[in-house]
């Protein structure tokens, strides 16, 4: 086998070991993302609090991803920072024993985020590596890995919830540091994935990338679309709780969103062909508008709140996949890293900070709908952006054609 044959098919051994890294990290966030609001509230933080937090988080990807992408594309050792970061989180998550003082919780909480904020940028960018034919993503290899990173999260928000119903949720800071670990184990068997480090640039950098106008309307479609979504991961279970929710109820609730996640993911191969990426991310966005203002007007209605929860197959899972792409057609090689963490920065950061502190700010004053509705208006935008950017990438192909 040729060293380009192994590269377009990686081991079987390998494609498992990110599997394994992808179930326990979004284990640990399906966590924290659905049930940390809850034992905020346990703690005493008011909404607005909680909504501080949750931008505190987003203020971390704002420098943090991109600290570690360009650290492991100039030295070339992603696994090896990818374990350091996890170990560091570990330790970070212990500080949640030491004290509940607010601004204790507060400092553990950011010193986490800045650790797991590089996990992914360097887990994507190192899968993105071993499963790309080019600069062109094997969709139906990556989805096979990134689907358990799904199940991973469906199982945690089910288990967790159950759990934490029938103990309290002053367990949360266990499971916490059990899921980090896990995940520490998982990093560990990790193969050393050989790239050459990068000590000094040729050609356009990152940020010369994204100047460009069809990158710089696609980041803007991906501040808006989880802009919107930011409803979803820091009011999501406070609002369902406010309708008279059960705990239960709540993690069964995001585990059909995922379950949808789970079927996209598995079967994306062939119906990411179907559309071009941009044509993805301007349904997702399209799907999403609707799927939040119905969460508004709806969310006392079980069924209809399980229906639409079923969205998320296309809301996220194809809109992240799409994602996924994009930025490995513009951020290949040497670029890798960056090109995820700025995924993560200018989607996941920006945005979070924003949409934690206006959504805490509107839900005080108007209730948790009308952080919904609000969130049903960014995805328009985000639709008006992803369609732009679409245009201009149609244009750039029929001018080099």
């Amino acid at each position: 086998m040729t060293a380009a044959q192994a590269h377009a098919a990686p081991a079987r051994g390998t494609l498992f070991a990110f599997s394994t890294v992808s179930f326990a990290y979004f284990a640990y966030a399906g966590l924290f993302g659905t049930y940390a609001p809850l034992w905020f509230q346990h703690l005493g933080f008011s909404t607005l609090a909680i909504g501080a937090l949750a931008s505190l988080q987003s203020s971390t990807r704002l420098f943090s991803p991109y600290a570690w992408g360009w650290l492991a594309d100039h030295t070339g050792r992603r696994t090896q920072l990818l374990r350091l970061a996890v170990a560091l989180a570990l330790v970070c998550a212990l500080g949640f024993f030491a004290s509940s003082h607010h601004g204790w919780v507060a400092a553990v909480t950011v010193a986490l985020f800045v650790c797991t904020a590089g996990v992914i940028p360097m887990s994507e960018a190192a899968l993105a590596h071993s499963v790309s034919r080019g600069a062109v993503l094997d969709a139906g290899r990556y989805g096979r890995v990134r689907v358990w990173g799904s199940i991973g999260f469906i199982v945690t928000v089910v288990g967790a919830g159950a759990l934490l119903q029938a103990i309290g949720v002053q367990a949360f800071p266990w499971l916490t540091v059990a899921l980090l670990g896990g995940l520490l184990v998982a990093a560990h068997r990790l193969p050393i994935v050989a790239e050459a480090p990068h000590t000094s640039d040729t050609g356009p950098g990152a940020l010369a990338v994204l100047r460009q106008p069809v990158v710089a309307w696609f980041f803007a479609g991906v501040f808006f679309t989880v802009l919107a979504h930011t409803s979803l991961y820091a009011f999501f279970s406070l609002y369902l709780v406010s309708l008279g929710y059960s705990k239960t109820a709540v993690g069964l609730v995001w585990a059909v969103g995922v379950a949808a996640e789970v079927a996209w993911f598995w079967f994306q191969g062939a119906w990411l062909a179907r559309r071009s990426a941009h044509a993805w991310l301007t349904i997702a966005a399209l799907v999403s508008m609707l799927r939040f203002a119905v969460t508004a007007a709806f969310g006392t209605v079980p069924a209809v709140l399980v229906l639409v929860q079923c969205t998320h197959a296309v809301t996220f899972a194809a809109q992240h996949s799409s994602c996924i792409g994009v930025i490995n057609r513009h951020f290949p090689g040497r670029l890798r890293g960056r090109g995820q963490a700025l995924y993560t920065l200018l989607g996941y950061g920006a945005s979070g900070v924003i949409g934690g502190i206006a959504g805490g700010v509107v839900s005080e004053a108007y209730g948790f709908a009308a952080v919904f509705w609000g969130a049903s208006g960014a995805a328009a935008l985000a639709a008006l952006c992803a369609a732009r950017a679409g245009v201009l990438d149609r244009r750039a192909h029929a001018g080099a054609a």
